[in-house]
């Protein structure tokens, strides 16, 4: 998370290693505004599917809260029954992933077999990544250490065998056959192309080229680059000392209540207070203390670093753009930009012009915001000038508000938010959630349930499994991860992985077979069999009770949903025959898109009307225009945060002159709307730095090409089934496996961004400032 100065969203990073398995997705969001009224539509009535999801998430369990072992298998699998048959399931993936390694070298003894190193080289990816999806749920979800600890067994032990395959010179020179065969190029499908552009890719970052020597220097530096990143986020969230404030120095404040206390505990025990960054006292400081001074100083100390932070942070950079050179590009966001949407040619200036555009266009109102601000900075000082507003200024003058919805809503179950998407899924897509039994074992707490995603003319196209209620040492925050992707199965082929060879083949690879047996379905009107997409949504909602009810969810909570449930949607609707581009596989810049988009449903009434169970028409209201004035100061903020990550990440950190803070101090003042405090370092909180390097600006960018797809296609006509399938044909169904450009202008008939240059960037950056300050009329 990034301090309240900034006020951010987390955004989403898709690490791109060849075998590297697929992560979560995590993010905070705020909420968005309603800038337009409906007519009266027709609304599908709600199903009793969708009003069964009610009683599934609001009426309290009476189901015992431990947890046992039983004989049905984790998300279905007979053998998951215990964590030992995690690491006998694990010993057999990595045997048949070895027997799969050893085809693929053989390749070019066939051109049959080259024919099938793409197809193979995806099903050796998902082979590893089938059990490491569900290992990194396992860790981080299941409340029974035993089972956490085998989870960490096979996450390491097969990441570790990932490791050598991206770097297996033997499988790149086989694809490099591929590549250079053109007659064997040609005959893949679009789909099978950008799949293996992408091994193809991962294979270059990974040094592949190089003499062994360098390539041994890469893998350290890599190694390096990793403890430093987690040594970083470490030192990112680690409490800043305390700042003591005077209790005179408290005298008005707007918070009667605890600044009564804080000056009683000040008398009490007769010394000046000492205030912790991040605390309660130091937030309610922040807003309500009408002398400038504490403010300064809360700010000052929530925003300072060690020497050893500092250094930390530089030297990842510094060791990141000496791999980057290592391999042959410029600078680390160089290497990071080449198959995202901000594409080469360009690279790092597309992401550049961007921003500047970005920057350009939410200038004005920033100084409209600030000039409001100065106004009642000088009312309260009483002066005759109009003073600057400073960084501590902010909170004061501008208190944050938690986002509320555009209309008046009663209070908004877990239940019943769950089955207005029910009925948005059905109006767009012909999807609905139907509740499914969970067999004993099958989940890892009796508080998740599981829902199928049914489409209305294939059946069964997936499942959700909803882990949503805060317990202890569950983690924080709102996160997607993707258990299982699509992949299609019966051209796999698997007899010339020659299994027969294997001594004791029941015994050895049993596990295995049993485990991928599970994922095959054939659906209705759909040629092939395919693996279904699997995915879990973790939150940290209240538990309904009997004593309290149903857990009733505050509006940013809401929104939460409807993010995750976006991402859900693109794995279950991302239908591809090869799971490195399936559902949310996509480049790192455009994966936010789809989640994005589904908030903005949240501004229309007539998609709200959805949370009444027994409402079959929408009906209009006045739509709350409350705009937060200090919302685009926010906004440009994060800007400035995106441009300070490319800077970061340029040639510039192996000046031997480089001084991070100074970077920062002369970007806030050159090109930010409120000046640099002298001796703070926000820097080294900014932990996006290492997860996200290079790619920061990519929820802005997705923010505002979600913005255009909300006002020119869906504003006016929320609920079609003719735009949903629309939608649905022409961006989520290809997942990662067509040119994110492409889609983004077939989605909004604009043929002249389709080549994702710098010029679309720069029109990109021009969309988001008009409806981000909720001007009317479409664009």
């Amino acid at each position: 998370m990034l301090a309240s100065a900034a006020r951010n969203v987390l955004v989403v990073r898709r690490s791109r290693k060849l075998f590297q398995a697929r992560g979560s997705l995590s993010v905070q969001r705020s909420a968005f505004r309603y800038r337009s009224t409906f007519s009266p539509t027709p609304t599908i009535p709600a199903s009793a599917d969708d009003k069964a999801l009610i009683t599934l998430f609001d009426e309290p369990s009476n189901k015992p809260s431990s947890f046992s072992w039983s004989h049905t298998g984790l998300f279905g699998h007979p053998s998951l029954t215990h964590p030992r048959a995690l690491i006998s399931l694990t010993n057999a993936t990595l045997i048949r992933a070895q027997k799969l390694t050893d085809r693929i070298l053989h390749a070019r003894e066939s051109r049959d077999e080259l024919l099938k190193v793409v197809k193979n080289l995806d099903r050796l990816s998902d082979l590893l990544c089938g059990v490491i999806d569900l290992s990194e749920l396992v860790r981080n979800a299941h409340p029974d250490r035993v089972w956490v600890d085998a989870a960490n067994h096979a996450y390491e032990a097969l990441c570790e065998f990932m490791n050598v395959l991206n770097t297996h010179v033997g499988l790149y020179e086989v694809l490099k056959a591929v590549f250079t065969d053109k007659s064997i190029f040609d005959s893949l499908s679009p789909e099978a192309r950008q799949t293996a552009l992408i091994f193809w890719r991962d294979f270059e970052k990974s040094a592949i080229n190089l003499p062994p020597k360098q390539r041994e220097k890469f893998v350290s530096l890599s190694s390096e680059i990793l403890v430093l990143g987690r040594e970083f986020q470490r030192g990112a969230i680690a409490p800043r000392p305390p700042v003591s404030i005077k209790p005179e120095e408290l005298s008005g404040l707007k918070d009667q209540g605890m600044g009564v206390r804080l000056q009683l505990q000040a008398r009490f025990t007769k010394r000046d207070l000492l205030i912790y960054p991040g605390s309660l006292q130091a937030q309610m400081i922040m807003r309500a203390a009408p002398d400038e001074e504490p403010r300064r100083r809360v700010y000052a100390a929530t925003h300072s670093s060690t020497s050893e932070q500092i250094q930390v942070l530089e030297t990842m950079l510094q060791k990141r753009a000496e791999l980057s050179q290592l391999v042959g590009s410029k600078s680390f966001a160089h290497l990071t930009l080449d198959d995202k949407m901000a594409k080469s040619p360009g690279k790092l200036q597309n992401v550049n012009h961007f921003l500047d555009a970005l920057m350009n266009h939410t200038a004005p109102a920033v100084k409209d915001a600030l000039r409001a601000l100065s106004l009642k900075k000088q009312e309260h000082l009483r002066t005759t000038n109009v003073p600057i507003i400073q960084a501590w200024d902010r909170d004061f003058y501008c208190p944050p508000e938690p986002p509320t919805p555009p209309i008046s809503l009663p209070p908004l179950t877990l239940g019943t938010v769950f089955m207005a998407l029910s009925r948005l899924f059905r109006h767009l897509y012909g999807v609905n959630l139907r509740p499914a039994h969970a067999s004993p074992g099958e989940v890892w707490h009796t508080d998740i349930q599981k829902l199928e995603v049914v489409d209305e003319k294939q059946g069964v196209i997936g499942w959700i499994y909803a882990d949503l209620f805060a317990r202890r040492g569950k983690p924080g925050g709102a996160a997607h991860y993707t258990v299982r992707c699509s992949r299609r199965t019966d051209d796999d082929y698997e007899s010339g992985d020659r299994l027969e060879d294997l001594p004791d083949l029941n015994n050895n690879i049993k596990d295995s077979i049993e485990f991928e047996a599970v994922k095959r379905h054939q659906l209705p009107g759909q040629d092939g069999v395919y693996q279904l997409p699997l995915v879990v949504l973790l939150c940290e909602f209240a538990r309904p009770s009997i004593s309290r009810g149903a857990t009733v969810l505050q509006w940013h909570e809401v929104n939460t949903l409807f993010h995750e449930m976006g991402h859900a949607m693109h794995s279950m609707i991302g239908r591809t025959e090869y799971q490195n581009v399936a559902g949310t596989r996509c480049a790192t810049d455009f994966v936010e898109f789809p989640s994005i988009l589904m908030e903005h449903f949240l501004n229309s009434p007539m998609v709200l009307s959805l949370f009444d169970p027994d409402s079959t028409f929408s009906t209009p209201q006045s739509p709350n225009h409350h705009i937060d004035p200090c919302h685009a100061i926010d906004t440009y903020q994060q800007i400035l945060l995106a441009a300070l990550d490319q800077m970061y990440h340029s040639p510039a950190v192996l000046h031997n002159d480089f001084d991070s803070t100074t970077e920062y101090a002369k970007l806030q003042n050159t090109r930010g709307m409120i000046p640099y405090v002298n001796g703070t370092s926000f820097q080294t909180q900014f932990g996006h730095l290492f997860g996200y390097g290079a790619t920061y600006y990519s929820y802005l960018l997705d923010r505002a090409i979600a913005s255009r797809v909300w006002g020119n296609v869906f504003s006016e006509d929320p609920l079609s089934r003719t735009l949903g399938e629309r939608y649905k044909d022409q961006v989520l169904r290809f997942g990662g496996g067509r040119d994110p450009w492409k889609m983004v202008s077939a989605i909004l008939s604009s043929p002249e961004l389709e080549s994702g240059d710098a010029e679309a960037m720069r029109v990109v950056g021009r969309w988001r400032i008009e409806d981000e300050l909720g001007l009317p009329g479409r664009h």
